[in-house]
Formats: structure tokens, sequence, C-alpha cells
């Protein structure tokens, strides 16, 4: 039997959708597939799965310390001499997405250019431990930030005090919250960042009321107790698994990125219907997180990107404008919120190679 609340939008990456939506509380299956992807139009410059035959990729396995295990995918530059020290950079992937969606591409592009850099798989996400899956647990996923820098410092190859960190959309909250506590990470990039807990709270430009907000807590308060019970596990937002007439132009967008063969990846033990959708009785948490709050006490350089025509623009241009110098923010021109997940021809990789080169030595 299905049952059906209205709860409001959480407009974050993956969940992007402009009005509340209905929840259908239909049981997910568990059995990993592929989904049935429907074809996207030729996206220009489009290449999330890209592989560079410039660097070599080994996949690595560390623990946090909540003793859960995170996955990552270490890329080193094929020419790198490992008997000395050198830079590297942690990559974090979108919310509600995994390693092979956007942080891989990244990582291996900055690794062409000599960095060693790791992709990770943030908890309760994609390889890394953590149940229920899809858990939306912030202060965990700031964890697996730091627990990479421990383990990118203590490799014979890295240089353990030229670390940096770049987070895409939600991570590049993650990453904020982890440098905030941990002066290891060097330098902080951020590409299409979403302030997860501006984003739960108040939706884009401040389009959820109190009221919905309520309502939101409400229907995970009452979750709590079905699955308490031993019913099924919800997952609230997400992207959208078909579209409609009425399907909404943000969502529209990570449609063609997650549900399409440009970006759909599903994890093994996931379900294509189940990728990008945190649990409803979770997601609430990210109304009490507040990864800018400290953001001036970061005396690190911090450089964000954001395309002029994203609807996620002014989480960085809030976050620039919070942030003491060194501080930038890039603006590319005609780039949306998704394009800076995979078009090579808009992502200023070039910009990201000099800020890092510039903060961490060479």
């Amino acid at each position: 039997m299905k049952h059906r609340v209205l709860i409001p939008t959480l407009l974050m990456s993956a969940i992007g959708a402009t009005t509340a939506f209905a929840l259908d509380k239909t049981p997910v299956s568990r059995k990993s597939a592929q989904a049935p992807v429907q074809q996207s139009a030729v996206v220009e410059g489009a290449d999330n799965f890209y592989r560079s035959d410039q660097v070599t990729m080994q996949r690595v396995t560390f623990r946090n310390q909540y003793d859960m295990q995170v996955v990552g995918n270490l890329f080193i530059p094929k020419d790198l001499d490992q008997n000395t020290n050198h830079p590297a950079i942690i990559v974090g992937h979108p919310m509600g997405a995994v390693k092979e969606q956007s942080s891989n591409l990244y990582a291996q592009k900055l690794a062409e250019q000599g960095f060693v850099t790791l992709a990770i798989d943030l908890s309760f996400w994609g390889e890394s431990e953590g149940n229920p899956r899809n858990l939306v647990a912030p202060e965990i996923y700031a964890e697996d930030f730091s627990a990479a820098v421990d383990f990118l410092g203590t490799q014979p190859f890295v240089d353990r005090e030229q670390i940096g960190g770049l987070g895409i959309c939600g991570s590049g909250s993650f990453v904020i919250s982890a440098a905030n506590i941990d002066p290891r990470i060097k330098a902080v990039a951020t590409v299409s960042m979403y302030d997860m807990g501006a984003a739960a709270r108040n939706g884009l430009r401040n389009s959820v009321t109190a009221e919905q907000r309520q309502q939101m807590i409400a229907a995970a308060a009452e979750q709590r107790y079905v699955e308490f019970t031993g019913g099924e596990t919800t997952y609230v937002g997400g992207t959208t698994n078909e579209l409609t007439a009425s399907t909404d132009p943000v969502q529209r967008e990570f449609f063609d990125f997650y549900r399409t063969p440009r970006g759909e990846f599903t994890p093994e033990g996931s379900s294509p219907e189940q990728t990008t959708k945190p649990t409803l009785t979770s997601v609430v948490r990210f109304m009490n997180y507040y990864p800018l709050e400290r953001i001036e006490e970061i005396n690190r350089p911090l450089l964000f990107v954001t395309g002029t025509e994203a609807h996620s623009r002014e989480f960085s241009e809030d976050a620039y404008n919070r942030a003491v110098e060194p501080k930038e923010i890039v603006r590319v021109p005609n780039a949306g919120h998704v394009d800076l997940y995979d078009r090579v021809d808009l992502i200023p990789f070039d910009k990201l190679t000099s800020f890092f080169n510039q903060h961490l030595s060479r």
C-alpha cells in the first residue's frame, strides 16, 4: 500500500526541486543493478567517466575516527618520483553522489598536473561503510576529509604539510567544516558549492517557510517510529526517476546528469531508484548544520568556483563574502550548477591548478 505525505523540498544537490513534493513510501529495492537510463541529449564537453592515460589509479581504504572504513581512488601521475614528497589533494563528491560521479574526473585532471589526488566516497555512500545507507551525517562527512588527511599524510611520497581539499557541491560545505577544525588542510577549493544547512533550512533564495520546515521535521520524526519498530526505511527527495511536464528546471538539470548515461552510476548493493536519495529520518540533520558559521576563522587560502547561471551561486557568494583573505571567487560564464560537475570545456582546471600550485609548495 502506498502512503503519501506532502513535505517541503530540501534544495540541495541531488534533491534540487523548487516546490514541495509528495513522498512515496513504497519500499525501495536494494538489488544492485544499473538503471535503465533515459538517453540524454548530447551535452557539449561532458566527460564524467573520463579515464586518463597519464595517471595510475589505486583503490585504497582507511578508517575514520568513527572506526568506519572509507574507500577512495588514489591517483598518482605515472612520472611521479615516489622517492620524494609531493603535494596532495582530497576530492569530495556532490551530495547524494559517489566518487565515480564528478570527483574521479577532477582527481584525474589534477593528478595530470603533478598532484597526488584522492577521490573519496563519503561514509554511508558508495563503497564506504555506514548503515543505513544514504544516511545524512555532516559531522562524519567532515571527519572523512580529516581521515583522508591521516591517510595521505602517512604515505611516503606525500608531503603532509602540503595537503589541500576540494569539495564539489555538498562536499564544498563538508570540506569547509573539516578545514575549520583541521589546520592540516592547507588550501580549500569548492566548486558549485551548496551550503547544505542553508539549503535545508531556507531553500534557494529563502523559498522555504517556517511552516514547511516544521512539516518536514514532523514527517521525519514520525518516520522514526516506523523504522524503530521494523518498518521500511524511507528515502526522500533526490533526483526524480522520470521527467514529467511539471518537472521543474532544477530537477531537470540533475536528471540530465544522474539519470542518463552522462553520469548515472549505481554502486554495488544499491539500486537505480535509491541513488541520490538520503533517508527521511536523517536529512533533517542538515537543519542543524551551519558550515559557514566560523568560516572567517579559516586563515588559509580559499577558492570558490561557481557558474554565472548556477542556481546554487548564492551559496558560493555568501561563503566568499564571509571568508577572510586570502580568498578568491571565480564565476564561470554561462555555466550552470551541474555544468561544473563534468563539462571539461567549462570547468576551470587551469585556475584550480594554479591555486593549488600557489598554495601547496611544489
